[in-house]
């Protein structure tokens, strides 16, 4: 049964090509360069940072939205129309992308939209511990149960809300920003988002599964929000956990490498869970940005080394065959 659910909901979106929550997520990644432009940065007026990537399709996203304006994604099957923190805080920051690059006002609302949702939905856990949660069940390595929560989503979430508070200048976008940071203080069994192996990495986890599975783009978006309060705020605690978490990629991400192709994550399934070619590309963006905020030359020695996997025939054709394999046997 789950096999045909996850079949009918590829068929539905790649071959009858009717709306689907894939269409949103799947867009050409691409740096904003505005971090990086010399020009942006001495602008002494500037004082809302860009975002890392510029999200543009996804906020061009068509739709559906509720009555206020927030994007609905849709699953098909028994699932249906669903809200998505993550989706909904990337939609956002894309409107903020196009705010800071026309100014117009439509955007800004945009932006306040989002931002008054993550306010109003960040709420405790059965751990008392703030989170988003995502109210329908959804299937990975295992069946995640609703409500579920997200370490990507609490770190896109701060990311956005850091940067509403100082467009729009309302304290309590700051203060929720804060309070969804209280989950990478906390363990996954304190109700929190992190983990730590036998050999004392700290890893951030995009699903919270039994064992954990170590999601690569997952982390690395999470971290992004991390570093957005340490460097926006002077947030101590988020400094320190910057700092290991990158000591944790540092030393671990050999670990995604295949040989000819990086992995999605570290699940513990006989055949290794390749990143499909989406997925593999945005791991070129995150370290290619991870590379350019740190100068660590591991970022940019994994990034050179993945870009040429991609750009080898061989390899592409090889991780095509794995990845349709992996898909046919798990999911």
């Amino acid at each position: 049964m789950k096999k045909l659910q996850y079949l009918n909901r590829i068929f539905s979106a790649y071959v009858l090509r009717k709306q689907s929550q894939l269409s949103f997520w799947h867009e050409t990644s691409e740096i904003n360069e505005n971090v990086f432009d010399e020009t942006v940065l001495k602008d002494a007026t500037l004082q809302i940072p860009h975002y890392y990537m510029s999200f543009v399709q996804k906020a061009q996203y068509a739709g559906p939205f509720d009555e206020n304006g927030v994007p609905l994604l849709h699953y098909h099957g028994t699932i249906g129309l669903q809200y998505n923190p993550i989706a909904i805080a990337q939609y956002g920051l894309g409107q903020l992308h196009f705010y800071l690059n026309t100014q117009k006002p439509e955007h800004e609302q945009s932006v306040k939209k989002i931002a008054d949702w993550l306010v109003a939905e960040l709420k405790p856990n059965s751990h008392g511990v703030p989170v988003w949660q995502h109210h329908f069940d959804f299937e990975y390595t295992q069946m995640l149960r609703k409500p579920w929560y997200s370490g990507l989503a609490q770190g896109q979430g701060i990311s956005l809300l850091l940067r509403a508070h100082r467009l729009i200048r309302e304290e309590k976008y700051l203060d929720a920003a804060l309070s969804a940071f209280r989950s990478f203080e906390k363990s996954i069994s304190q109700g929190g988002v992190l983990f730590e192996d036998k050999a004392q990495n700290l890893w951030i986890e995009e699903y919270i599964t039994d064992p954990p599975t170590h999601i690569l783009n997952g982390m690395i978006w999470a971290l992004w929000g991390i570093y957005d309060l340490w460097k926006m705020q002077g947030h101590e605690g988020a400094g320190q956990l910057w700092d290991r978490c990158l000591q944790t990629l540092s030393k671990n991400l050999s670990c995604f490498d295949s040989g000819f192709w990086s992995l999605y994550d570290l699940s513990s399934f006989p055949i290794k869970n390749l990143a499909s070619p989406f997925y593999h590309r945005l791991h070129l963006i995150q370290l290619e940005v991870l590379f350019r905020l740190t100068v660590n030359p591991v970022f940019k020695e994994v990034l050179l080394r993945w870009k040429y996997y991609q750009n080898h025939p061989f390899f592409r054709s090889r991780a095509f065959i794995h990845k349709t394999l992996f898909k046919l046997l798990y999911f």
